[in-house]
């Protein structure tokens, strides 16, 4: 990130009146550690596409949508049909973003699909959206009975949560950008959900939940994204805020269990010890 030189203490838009503390129109990096500087210098360096036009002359974003549309196919998330002559269909569009490491190396290119929900009618092609997430109360609590007891604590994250929810609906998307010819009539029925549907996060908590009830589990009264399994010699909690999940439990053969149980069904991201969730940091 380039130094600019300050400003000229004279100018007019330098300082605001009644507010001391204007904010200043420039960044400097001066102040930061050398570390720092190199962090931030590689994180301004990368070029995140705001259109497929941008990205599709980019090999390694080229490779991104390609695993993207190869994990969507895998998941059977769409089939590939004729629109019915009644039936409207949603656009589709690509987000691109890149995921960094803690020291600004480039972990990996991230190309996601996702549906112009916006578009989609209420009672045509969605009928509820609402979806639950942790309460913060909840997540202190949780946090604090661990850290008294002394027990275990584990962060999963499921790769594309939303995509293991089963759509109900009736709902077809245009053939994704890249992936559509002039004279290929077919659109996409979709079968499972995906990013931008306005149900996408309600089907995704309903498929979680039911899984975890289904190993013995038992979903608290005080807050739905909590779920309790208890034995004569073992307790084991699960905390969900929509693809996060930490998990505690007084044993650790307990955690791995679930960890083994999950990854039959979703395909998790084993993150290890908590270190870090919804802006607390664990130690």
């Amino acid at each position: 990130m380039a130094q600019i030189p300050p400003a000229d203490p004279n100018s007019s838009h330098c300082s605001i009146p009644g507010k001391p503390h204007s904010l200043f129109p420039f960044l400097s990096n001066s102040q930061l550690s050398l570390q720092h500087q190199a962090f931030t210098s590689s994180v301004s360096l990368v070029f995140e596409p705001k259109t497929y036009k941008q990205a599709s002359s980019i090999p390694h974003w080229q490779k991104a949508m390609t695993n993207e549309i190869m994990a969507l196919e895998q998941n059977n998330t769409w089939d590939l049909v004729l629109l019915p002559h009644n039936k409207s269909v949603i656009g589709c569009k690509w987000v691109y973003k890149v995921k960094f490491q803690a020291d600004g190396k480039v972990e990996h290119y991230k190309a996601r699909l996702v549906a112009k929900g916006y578009t989609q009618q209420e009672g045509i092609d969605f009928f509820y959206t609402y979806s639950p997430v942790a309460k913060m109360t909840t997540v202190r609590v949780f946090l604090t009975i661990a850290a008294v007891n002394n027990w275990h604590l584990h962060q999963l994250d499921v790769d594309n949560a939303f995509l293991h929810g089963d759509l109900h609906e009736e709902v077809y998307m245009q053939l994704p950008p890249g992936y559509s010819t002039p004279h290929n009539p077919r659109v996409c029925k979709l079968k499972k959900s995906i990013y931008g549907l306005k149900q996408a996060s309600r089907q995704w908590f309903s498929k979680l939940p039911t899984s975890l009830l289904l190993f013995g589990f038992l979903q608290a009264k005080s807050d739905s994204s909590l779920f309790i399994r208890k034995t004569t010699n073992t307790f084991i909690a699960i905390l969900i805020y929509v693809d996060d999940v930490i998990i505690t439990s007084n044993t650790l053969k307990a955690i791995i269990q679930v960890k083994q149980f999950l990854r039959t069904i979703f395909l998790i991201k084993d993150l290890g010890k908590l270190k870090y969730f919804l802006g607390i940091e664990v130690t």
